[in-house]
């Protein structure tokens, strides 16, 4: 992986997914508590004409209230299917990226070995959405059991004992489709999110290395590329992240033919563009800040923990721990 100091035999991909599925749950244990006031601030008001009363001012509000009402498991909501989540997302965003980029470059006649904006990018959005489809089922999961709150309740309220009561109760109501719901805004979201993580942090640590502000194999390297890494995901993806939460989240109405549809949204664009036509556009940006102090430590655990998680596995597997 291009992600690693590393200049020994590269991983395979079932190598680079399973050290990226670690690194990502490293860093969900942290990012999850943000995770949990981002999902309860981007439902709160909801198509509520000037955002609707609110029940939390903000991030750190939502977090204090919580804690106080809740305890830790309400501030670590859907943490199970989180795990599970993020070690098929970010395995399959950091596994398959560098394969997916080295055959993208031969496809387009470019060297496998360098870096080109456009085939990076396209390789990012690409590894992303395939890991949004393998992780939509514990998304969905997740958000809905993030959203929950017994004692200050915003949005569509889905109670579930855990992660397999939810699972099953959505496949006893709503068979396979239920599973898939909100998959199109999971892969708009997660593609525009991954079209720049990687690219950006690589470009990032190629041009410290470079110019020789820092060594590759520096700590400070990795957390410098990651936050400018971490901002660019944010800009990119949180409409398309309100979006996706509130699909997820939406109730479900059973039609005249028996197929359940959303009660509020047909697809993202419809979710963005009723929330812009009711709450304005400073409605699509609900929660940014507590997505931002989600998605930069997330973003910064991941990759950093990733870089060193690869390079002591080489060092094991090509056996030159000291």
């Amino acid at each position: 992986m291009s992600a690693s100091s590393n200049t020994s035999r590269p991983l395979s991909t079932a190598e680079g997914f399973i050290c990226g599925g670690i690194a990502a749950c490293v860093a969900v244990t942290i990012s999850n508590p943000a995770e949990v006031a981002k999902t309860r601030l981007q439902l709160q008001g909801e198509l509520a004409k000037g955002g609707g009363e609110k029940v939390y001012k903000n991030v750190v509000d939502v977090v204090v209230k919580t804690w106080k009402n809740e305890g830790l498991r309400g501030v670590q909501r859907g943490l199970g299917p989180a795990y599970v989540y993020q070690i098929l997302l970010n395995g399959s965003r950091l596994g398959f990226y560098e394969p997916i980029r080295q055959q993208t470059n031969r496809l387009f006649g470019f060297d496998p070995t360098q870096q080109i904006p456009v085939t990076s990018v396209l390789s990012g959005a690409a590894s992303g959405t395939i890991g949004a489809c393998f992780g939509n089922p514990l998304f969905l999961i997740k958000a809905r059991m993030q959203a929950y709150s017994p004692v200050l309740p915003v949005g569509a309220q889905h109670y579930y004992k855990n992660s397999f009561d939810a699972l099953s109760t959505i496949f006893r109501a709503e068979r396979f489709r239920g599973l898939i719901r909100g998959i199109d805004a999971a892969i708009l979201r997660t593609s525009m999110g991954s079209s720049v993580q990687l690219p950006t942090y690589n470009w990032t640590k190629n041009q410290l290395v470079t110019r020789g502000i820092s060594r590759a194999d520096s700590i400070w390297t990795f957390l410098a590329s990651s936050s400018v890494s971490g901002m660019c995901v944010l800009a990119m993806m949180q409409p398309a992240d309100t979006a996706l939460t509130r699909m997820y989240n939406q109730p479900t109405i059973r039609r005249p033919d028996g197929k359940h549809v959303g009660a509020l949204y047909k697809n993202p664009i419809d979710c963005l563009w009723k929330t812009l036509k009711t709450e304005g556009p400073l409605g699509w940006y609900k929660g940014s800040t507590a997505h931002f102090l989600r998605i930069a430590p997330h973003t910064i655990v991941t990759l950093t923990a990733n870089d060193i998680i690869v390079g002591l596995y080489k060092r094991v597997r090509d056996g030159d721990m000291q």
